[in-house]
């Protein structure tokens, strides 16, 4: 199972958003991309997958826990992914 805050980090990184950023603006970006993307106008299936998957992650983080994407604010919704880091030199 990929940890939560990577997987989070690599969806804003997918659609080039920074941490702090609105979910207007999100599905701003995601409206963007899928014109720029969609498989008849590109012919590429793989990276409208990965866009759909991205915004899906970011979709569901903000409905289900809070509007910023800072390091902080994940650290708080996924205590478990940092526990073991801690304990590492």
């Amino acid at each position: 199972m990929k940890n939560k805050v990577k997987e989070i980090k690599d969806a804003l990184n997918i659609l080039g958003l920074p941490s702090f950023i609105s979910f207007k603006e999100i599905k701003k970006r995601y409206l963007s991309l899928s014109k720029k993307y969609h498989p008849d106008v590109c012919g590429d299936n793989s990276k409208i997958v990965e866009i759909n998957n991205s915004y899906e992650i970011l979709k569901k983080y903000i409905e289900n826990f809070r509007f910023t994407f800072s390091d902080e604010e994940i650290h708080k919704q996924f205590p478990e992914d940092f526990h073991t880091d801690r304990f590492r030199f």
